[in-house]
């Protein structure tokens, strides 16, 4: 969504922005772009890094892997920010619960848009979708961060973590029995096939079901530990350095469960929500380092106007025709560029959704849920 502006103190943090944004590079083409390498260059470097940019079919962990998790846990970096401006500034409790729940009902509203809702062929529609579960994150972990301390969200954490490793291991599925990690054969797919309406994403099971949803909202809850950290009063280095510490600690945990529990992005394992919240915390303490420790803001501008604009190109992108944009201003280029051919039309859609988004931000529009 698109957050309000995040303070420790009177400062922005701005490595926030900057990040959400470098996350939505990915998403918007970023990877689309880079993808076309092996077809200019063919070389082990170039294949290596198409491979990076495509999901694992089902077990294991590739970049693409982090795109999802990243943006969730970045919603939930900002929630002690947000939440105690409010609070601090004198709104009731009541207050911030509504403006909550408006958010979240706003996200998973454009979700189920982006989904088909307005065709009005539900029964062939698909309910979950990513929006759907940032919408549901942000709402559990908000209100964990209305009402409870930082103490209470990390044992949140580790106890929904643990009792998702023990139901997914040991609970038994109709003709697979227990700890049956397939796509057929899992618990989540056998409750998403009972639970939710509609078309699933892997004809089993849904990317976004409904038991995964729990540990997913941990993803958002570890960046809310982590907004908790960034907002107390130690010093920019050492808040650094322990996002860093805290990211290594959990990426080294994440990778060991992952020999009991594997890292399975579609069932949000809870090795998987450590293995990728690691990533997270070290890429969110070299932004901060560099961003807000060191000063470095003249270069983080190209991130923070995708950032500022987030889920509007996100929207935007589910039904404008920016391919089909680029195929008209660069149809003829891409016939002659030769060696360059393959990223002619997937570059110029990328330039034409960050034109927009450079639009928006010097302007000052900002679309928010």
């Amino acid at each position: 969504m698109e957050h309000e502006p995040q303070n420790l103190g009177r400062s922005r943090v701005l490595s926030i922005d900057a990040l959400r944004g470098f996350d939505m590079f990915w998403i918007i083409g970023g990877g689309t772009v880079l993808s076309t390498l092996p077809r200019m260059w063919d070389h082990p470097i170039a294949r290596a890094v198409e491979l990076q940019l495509e999901h694992v079919e089902w077990e294991g962990f590739r970049f693409e892997d982090l795109i999802f998790p990243l943006f969730i846990f970045i919603v939930g970096a900002v929630l002690p920010f947000s939440i105690s401006r409010r609070l601090e500034g004198g709104q009731s409790l009541a207050r911030v619960h509504l403006h909550v729940l408006k958010r979240t009902l706003g996200l998973i509203l454009l979700g189920l848009i982006l989904n088909g809702l307005l065709r009005f062929d539900w029964p062939q529609m698909r309910w979950p979708g990513v929006l759907q579960r940032i919408g549901l994150c942000y709402f559990f972990a908000g209100v964990l961060v209305i009402h409870t301390k930082w103490r209470t969200q990390a044992a949140v954490v580790a106890a929904v973590l643990l009792l998702y490793w023990a139901v997914t291991m040991l609970v038994p599925v109709p003709g697979h029995g227990s700890g049956d990690l397939t796509p057929e054969g899992c618990l989540s797919s056998y409750i998403d096939q009972h639970l939710i309406p509609g078309q699933l994403y892997y004809g089993y099971g849904d990317n976004e079901g409904v038991i995964s949803t729990f540990p997913a909202v941990c993803t958002a809850l570890l960046g809310a530990l982590a907004g908790h950290w960034l907002r107390s009063n130690r010093p920019g280095p050492r808040k650094a350095m322990g996002l860093a510490a805290a990211g290594l600690a959990s990426l080294i945990a994440g990778y060991v469960w992952g020999w009991f529990f594997p890292i399975i992005k579609i069932l949000w394992t809870s090795s998987y929500v450590l293995f990728a919240g690691g990533w997270s915390l070290l890429l969110l303490a070299l932004f901060y380092w560099v961003i807000d420790v060191r000063g470095c803001r003249r270069g983080s501008l190209f991130f923070v106007v995708i950032g500022m604009n987030a889920i509007t190109i996100y929207f935007l992108d589910g039904f404008v025709d920016f391919d089909g944009m680029a195929e008209f201003f660069l149809g003829g280029v891409a016939m002659y560029a030769g060696l360059l051919t393959p990223v002619v039309l997937p570059l110029g859609a990328l330039m034409g959704k960050l034109l927009l988004l450079r639009l928006l931000h010097r302007h000052g529009v900002f679309f928010k849920i």
